[in-house]
């Protein structure tokens, strides 16, 4: 039960994501790699759900300080400017593809709510695309973690 609960945890965290968790849980833990794959899915959308529902209203209430609002300036700036070309070319399925790439840190979950908020997609529409994208990637890593894929 407690690696059960670590394995939901890392997949929470935004550095790590599902990409940390599953080869932790299958090769750390040795869980079954459904067990695993299902852990971690669902610890990497908990958090997934309450930025989008959270984020709008929290950015609105911290951007009257001047501190705040010049960091979120900043960081909207550079979101749009590396994912303006991408998400006017594919669409909402941008969401998808930026959520299940293999890339630590530059995408994941995390990445495509912010993204998904800046881009005002409607939150289920959201989660939707975003849930899509961390099966996939789930299911690339859990392949890559048993040696059924090798990744480059």
């Amino acid at each position: 039960m407690k690696e059960a609960l670590i394995v939901v945890g890392v997949a929470a965290l935004p550095i790590s994501e599902l990409r940390g968790a599953i080869p932790l849980a299958i090769l750390q833990y040795h869980m079954p790699p459904l067990a695993a794959f299902g852990l971690a899915v669902m610890g990497n959308l908990i958090p997934i759900l309450l930025i989008l529902a959270w984020l709008g209203p929290l950015v609105t209430v911290l951007s009257q300080v001047s501190f705040f609002s010049r960091i979120f300036d900043w960081l909207f700036a550079t979101t749009r400017k590396h994912h303006s070309a991408q998400f006017e070319r594919w669409g909402k399925i941008t969401l998808v593809i930026l959520v299940a790439l293999p890339v630590p840190v530059i995408a994941g979950a995390w990445t495509g709510a912010l993204v998904a908020f800046l881009f005002n997609v409607p939150f289920w529409q959201s989660f939707r695309l975003i849930a899509l994208g961390v099966l996939i990637a789930g299911l690339v890593i859990t392949l890559g973690t048993l040696g059924v894929l090798q990744i480059f």
